[in-house]
Formats: structure tokens, C-alpha cells, sequence
């Protein structure tokens, strides 16, 4: 990442759940400088990439392969493996700022309730692709996304989409902007709008299992794991051209 675009903290040997959960309160969050650094620091960039949940672009491409149901989208039905593929080697990228200190903390998070991973799986139960991040008041906070089968990981990144919005979610927060994710309306906002954004989310309670209790998602088809069952591609498609 360009360093003229962050501001960085004091680095970090251990990295308590809580700590975390204060730093993302305060608009900052730990990265690593490799997969085998022994420590973190703490980032907060200078202009910060949201995706504004009223206005996600669903391309038409995109939303013809949900309708296809060519991947089952679950919820928290398999973070570890989420976490471990987000930190694999990938083309132009040959390390990680996924360190265990970060690993440990995440899965920590995700036992408490405050992060969750998204999962797309293919008809023969490979997990083709997903994201993770962490939840607090009515703000998601994306951490990572992989994906081993093309548009997986696009499928996960609606289907996180269309829950915040039916969970009452105003900030949905990438860290950076990238080329990928301004096709789908991400943007970069200076560091102070971003705070305010921040602020006015965490005064709200986002429900992450609204689309659930709401009878959105049907039953789970795969082994109980999780409180949340696949959610219909075709579902997401008609909960986000309705509201976008």
C-alpha cells in the first residue's frame, strides 16, 4: 500500500480481542509486514475506502450468476478456513499481513460474535471463494477476501451486501479503494468524513442475522455449524436491485 496514504501507530507483540475492537471504535485497525512478523502496527489511512450500501452496483454479469445459484452463500460456516485462504500466496502477491498475532485475535473476535465470514461453496461442497471482517454497532468493517473459483468472491461480497442492508447497517468500511471494489460503488472518503460516518454507525445496533430471522435464507443443507443457512443468489438479487 502506498505509505504516503497512511498513518501508522506503534507497533504491537500481542493483540487482545478488546484492543481490537477499540481500535476499529476509534478508526484505526493492525496489519503485519509478513505472514512471520513477530508483531502489528496500526493503520489509519489518510482517505479511506467505504462502500456506501445505498448505492452498491450490482453489475448485470454479476447478478446473472447469482440467479444461476452456481454457489451456495453461507454465513460463519467456515471462518478458520475463510482466514487461512484470505492469507494464502496469490499471483502478484506473495506474502501476507496475516500474522498469527492477527489470526489469533480474528478468531477470538469471531468466537465473542464481532467477526464473521462469508462463504461461497461449489455443488460438490469446495469453498470456491469468501471474505471476513468485524462487526460493531451498525458498521462492518471488511478485513480480507479470496477466491479459487471466478466470481465467488464477488457472490460473497453481495451477499454481505444485501445482509448489512437488511440488518440496518450504515457503514460498510474497505479499509482502502481498489479498482475491484470501485466497480461495485466503492469510494474513498477523507479521514474526517470517515470518522463522522463512523461515529453516527456506532451509534446504531446493526442486526447481522436480521435476513435470517426474517425468513430470508432457508434451512441449512450442510452440517449444523452455524446459526445461518445458505441465502438464495436469487434472493440477494431481488434485495439489492430493490434497494439500490
Amino acid at each position: 500500500m502506498p505509505h504516503d496514504r497512511i498513518v501508522t501507530r506503534p507497533l504491537a507483540n500481542r493483540l487482545d480481542p478488546d484492543i481490537v475492537l477499540r481500535a476499529y471504535a476509534t478508526g484505526i485497525f493492525p496489519m503485519a509486514d509478513s505472514a512471520t512478523a513477530g508483531d502489528v502496527f496500526w493503520v489509519e489511512p489518510k482517505r479511506r475506502g467505504v462502500l456506501p450500501l445505498d448505492g452498491f452496483h450490482l453489475p448485470k454479469s454479476l447478478a446473472k450468476v447469482l440467479k444461476s445459484e452456481r454457489f451456495m452463500l453461507t454465513v460463519d460456516r467456515a471462518f478458520d478456513a475463510v482466514l487461512a485462504a484470505c492469507a494464502e500466496p496469490v499471483p502478484g502477491r506473495t506474502d501476507t499481513w496475516i500474522n498469527p498475532l492477527i489470526a489469533d485475535a480474528y478468531r477470538a473476535l469471531h468466537a465473542r460474535g464481532h467477526a464473521h465470514s462469508i462463504e461461497a461453496w461449489t455443488d460438490d461442497g469446495a469453498l470456491a471463494g469468501g471474505l471476513y471482517g468485524v462487526r460493531l454497532g451498525g458498521a462492518f468493517f471488511g478485513e480480507s477476501m479470496f477466491t479459487r473459483v471466478r466470481d465467488a468472491s464477488k457472490c460473497a461480497l453481495a451477499a454481505l451486501v444485501a445482509r448489512l442492508q437488511v440488518g440496518g447497517f450504515t457503514l460498510l468500511d474497505t479499509q482502502f479503494l481498489t479498482e475491484h471494489l470501485a466497480r461495485f460503488g466503492a469510494q474513498e472518503v477523507t479521514a474526517r468524513a470517515y470518522r463522522a460516518q463512523l461515529a453516527a454507525a456506532l451509534g446504531t445496533a446493526g442486526d447481522f442475522f436480521a435476513l435470517d430471522a426474517a425468513g430470508l435464507s432457508p434451512p441449512p443443507t450442510l452440517p449444523a455449524t452455524t446459526v445461518a443457512g445458505p441465502v438464495s443468489g436469487k434472493r440477494i438479487v431481488q434485495l439489492l436491485t430493490q434497494t439500490s
